[in-house]
């Protein structure tokens, strides 16, 4: 197992609210799948400009922490919907200061429990949002543009496997969901 499966700067996904975690996890039991991590509680930072300027040009920038695994992200979004581009980094606390050094201020610390399990050459995030809800992301990352459609209707049928359908297809991103809750 490696973590190619986050290797490229597009990201096709699909984002389907739960009714049942449990029901979902016995669905993913009987798939083959390997398991990257279980229950990590994740901290996002959001940053912007004072002026909101990345908002404006729909986009967004995050450094994420995620325990217990260790592992920390510098995370962009954007501007287009599957455009998405993620390093990792060794020391967030720097990374946030830097950030607010060039003048950026946090604008919504988020916190979620994610489990992330590899089916093929997809990754299936399962997350848990205190207030909002639960949720399964269907994804790839890919450098070739010219596979996201194909890639989007492969994802659209696996999750279908799970008993989901575009009813339950969510287009808000996390961010948005916290940014409502807050308001």
């Amino acid at each position: 197992m490696t973590n190619d499966h986050f290797k490229g700067k597009y990201e096709v996904e699909l984002k389907y609210r739960l009714s049942s975690k449990s029901e979902f996890l016995k669905t993913l039991n009987l798939i083959p799948h390997e398991v990257m991590l279980q229950d990590n509680l994740e901290c996002d930072w959001y940053f912007d400009s004072s002026d909101r300027s990345l908002h404006a040009q729909n986009k967004s920038l995050c450094i994420r922490t995620m325990e217990p695994s260790g592992i920390k992200l510098w995370i962009v979004k954007g501007p287009e919907s599957d455009r998405c581009e993620a390093t990792n980094i060794t020391d967030a606390s720097n990374a946030k200061s830097m950030l607010e050094n060039l003048g950026y201020e946090v604008i919504l610390k988020a916190q979620k429990t994610r489990s992330i399990y590899f089916v093929g050459e997809f990754h299936i995030t399962v997350d848990s949002l205190t207030g909002i809800g639960d949720f399964a992301e269907f994804a790839i990352m890919t450098d070739d543009e010219s596979k996201l459609s194909a890639y989007k209707d492969e994802l659209e049928l696996l999750a279908s496997r799970f008993g989901l359908t575009q009813s339950a297809l969510q287009t808000q991103s996390y961010k948005q969901m916290f940014e409502e809750r807050n308001a």
